[in-house]
């Protein structure tokens, strides 16, 4: 009997503990994550704020001066999955990559009409 009265009182003190600890919290906003390590992360987040479009790892390449390589493109690419995964980018097609919320509803690079083509119209 003493022993659960014991344990009981142990609940009790780690409950007010809890709760005072969750008064500390902001639960109306969750904590936003931080960028990954890495000027790369940083680089490409610059570029979405310079473009205020949607892009692809292609476009990322053109944008950073990297060779249009496979292992560059990839390597775009995977980092941009990873932050579409944390939050930071919204993938809005497959291999198309956005900044979540409202953009201007521009066509990426590889969509655009060509301007000779707009000519002949």
């Amino acid at each position: 009997m003493r022993e659960a009265q014991a344990e009981r009182e142990a609940l009790a003190t780690t409950a007010k503990t809890v709760r005072a600890m969750a008064a500390d919290l902001d639960l109306e906003r969750p904590p936003t994550p931080a960028l990954p390590d890495g000027a790369a992360y940083q680089q490409i987040m610059d570029v979405f704020e310079h473009e205020r479009r949607p892009l692809r790892a292609r476009d990322l390449c053109l944008a950073l001066d990297l060779p249009l390589m496979p292992k560059h493109v990839e390597g775009i690419r995977a980092k941009l999955k990873r932050l579409v995964s944390l939050g930071f980018l919204d993938e809005t097609e497959p291999g198309l990559f956005a900044q979540p919320g409202p953009q201007a509803p521009t066509a990426p690079a590889d969509q655009r009409p060509d301007p000779a083509q707009r000519a002949k119209r």
